[in-house]
């Protein structure tokens, strides 16, 4: 039952793509009032096609009409393509009622929370989260509108944000528009975290020690301080918090290629982190 619901919605939502790119194809106007090239609208359109099937949910024309405007004028102008994030979706869709029923658009609405934890309680993730909000009559119109604003255009293309959510809705004889924009962090459990970084240490040579209590404890004891010597039981112990685990901090890599250290032991804890919404992963490390 739940596969058969998956696959209808996913069909549902590859017509409304197949719609979409059909009007745009022939409403060359649109292509050309963005500068954009005919190849790109092709592309663009088989990316919209997938769209549903990779989200396993429709979305609706206005705001997909949006996406693939966005993600047109970002490979026109050499910027990566932004993923669809439904969490994004469906904060950008909480807070495009909220100006339907407000009247004057706005980022917030007193008793409003902010946008980091309006994503955050739809359960996005994120390191870099910023937000477009519009109306107009047509969705074409809000995107052009949108390109000729120069703050709302550095949103849309910047290069450090890889996902969105876009949220279309009527009110006034108008449309309203929110686009959540974010780079995703990528949801990992104690054990992933310390298996990657564990991994980018033993790619330099050093073991790894199996049990991780020893560099848990001293994550969890609060040391704010990047470097922490402890002669007595290691030669240097580290602590960093971070979303990107995808490389060491730097200058670590120049002290484990010192050659100084033989073994490592990596463990995870709870962040520390001050700004509410915003994902990361501390990690401590002892060098022996």
């Amino acid at each position: 039952m739940g596969t058969a619901r998956i696959q209808r919605l996913a069909a549902v939502g590859w017509v409304e793509s197949a719609m979409l790119c059909f009007r745009l194809r022939l409403a060359g106007l649109v292509v050309l009032a963005v500068g954009l090239s005919w190849p790109a609208t092709e592309r663009a359109c088989a990316a919209a096609g997938q769209l549903a099937v990779q989200t396993g949910a429709s979305i609706p024309a206005a705001a997909q009409q949006l996406f693939t405007l966005a993600n047109q004028v970002r490979a026109a102008e050499g910027v990566g393509p932004l993923k669809w994030d439904q969490a994004l979706g469906t904060a950008a869709l909480v807070h495009c009622k909220r100006m339907v029923a407000e009247g004057p658009i706005a980022h917030r609405y007193e008793g409003e929370a902010d946008l980091t934890v309006r994503a955050r309680n739809a359960g996005a993730h994120f390191s870099l989260i910023e937000e477009n909000v519009a109306f107009g009559s047509y969705a074409a119109t809000i995107h052009q509108g949108w390109l000729d604003s120069p703050g709302h255009r550095a949103n849309l293309l910047n290069s450090q944000v890889d996902s969105v959510g876009i949220a279309v809705v009527s009110g006034g004889g108008a449309l309203y528009a929110v686009a959540d924009y974010a780079r995703a962090v990528p949801v990992l459990g104690r054990e992933q975290v310390e298996a990657g970084v564990a991994a980018l240490i033993r790619a330099s040579g050093l073991s790894i020690a199996r049990d991780p209590a020893e560099a848990r404890a001293y994550c969890a004891r609060g040391s704010q301080d990047t470097r922490s010597r402890d002669t007595s039981r290691s030669a240097l112990s580290i602590v960093w918090e971070n979303a990107d685990l995808s490389a060491l901090p730097a200058g670590l890599t120049d002290r484990i290629a010192s050659g100084r250290y033989r073994s490592a032991v990596v463990g995870a804890c709870n962040p520390m982190q001050t700004e509410p919404g915003f994902t990361s992963y501390r990690v401590a490390v002892i060098f022996y």
